[in-house]
């Protein structure tokens, strides 16, 4: 089984505690499902809208992300599936397309270290 990593865009928060607690069902059923087929590693956790982007040889720090932008992750989760497609299939069922927003699905790569890490 390969690790694939969920990334959460466009994800809306709800205007009240009772939405919220409705949208938070949702997505704790969807996850739970996955969970008791042995295909979450890790749940993963929301992500605060605000920081900084470092970037450029200059090490420029600028703000940003920003909440407004329709592509800033929200948030993540591990998942464990036979392929990419299997992982695919898999983020079909996330509650996040009910708000317009997206799952970005990536295969997490090994890193090796050498001698001396």
């Amino acid at each position: 089984m390969t690790e694939f990593v969920y990334l959460y865009r466009g994800y809306e928060l709800p205007a009240s505690p009772e939405e919220m607690q409705k949208k938070t069902a949702k997505w704790m059923t969807w996850l739970k499902d996955l969970s008791d087929k042995g295909h979450v590693k890790s749940l993963g956790e929301p992500l605060q809208p605000d920081g900084k982007v470092v970037k450029g040889a200059k090490k420029q720090v600028i703000d940003g992300p920003f909440a407004e932008a329709k592509d800033v992750v929200g948030g993540y989760s591990i998942i464990v599936a036979r392929d990419i497609q299997q992982a695919v299939e898999f983020s079909l069922g996330c509650p996040i397309f009910e708000d317009g927003g997206s799952v970005e699905v990536r295969q997490i790569g090994q890193l090796e270290l050498g001698d001396g890490y």
